[in-house]
């Protein structure tokens, strides 16, 4: 009886490898039937691959023109335009940017007025029409009870320069 039981579970061990086996011939048989409708239909026309034209090369016949990368004549524009005064002697007030000096009053004396303008150190210094003031040639046209009035030389950034006209107001 033994003996039988394990014949009849050796049985059924073959049967399911078998049924496995048969499982995947399965999936093989969809793939071997599309695999033959693809050789079935015959192999395409591949279309050519198209021509390569030369390359046209160019002859830059513009030597003698003006550069496309440089100004418009740098040196015919500086000069035509303000320059700065090169041999003057530069004043006290001319290392300051003009935003940190502050006018704290005017002073009238000898029939001239004179603006007092205050440094970030704390010293005060007298101005005058024709002093100059900042770091771009700033030139003082004008003192009055308000502020001091000046003309800046800046540079316009291909060699020339233009005025700017600027003031330092009275400090509240």
């Amino acid at each position: 009886m033994i003996l039988h039981r394990h014949h009849i579970l050796r049985c059924l061990l073959i049967m399911a490898l078998g049924l496995g086996v048969t499982a995947c011939g399965g999936a093989d048989a969809e793939l071997d039937a599309y695999l033959n409708m693809v050789k079935a239909r015959g192999g395409g026309r591949i279309e050519p691959l198209p021509q390569i034209k030369p390359y046209e090369t160019f002859a830059y016949e513009a030597q003698t023109l003006r550069s496309p990368f440089q100004a418009d004549s740098p040196r015919g524009r500086a000069n035509a335009g303000p320059r700065p005064e090169a041999n003057r002697p530069k004043e006290y007030l001319e290392q300051f940017p003009l935003d940190t000096l502050a006018m704290v009053g005017t002073l009238q004396r000898g029939g001239n007025r004179y603006g007092l303008l205050q440094t970030q150190d704390g010293l005060v210094h007298r101005v005058l029409s024709g002093n100059y003031v900042g770091q771009n040639d700033g030139r003082v046209v004008a003192v009055t009870e308000g502020e001091v009035q000046l003309e800046e030389l800046v540079p316009d950034g291909i060699g020339g320069f233009y005025k700017r006209s600027a003031a330092i107001g009275l400090s509240d």
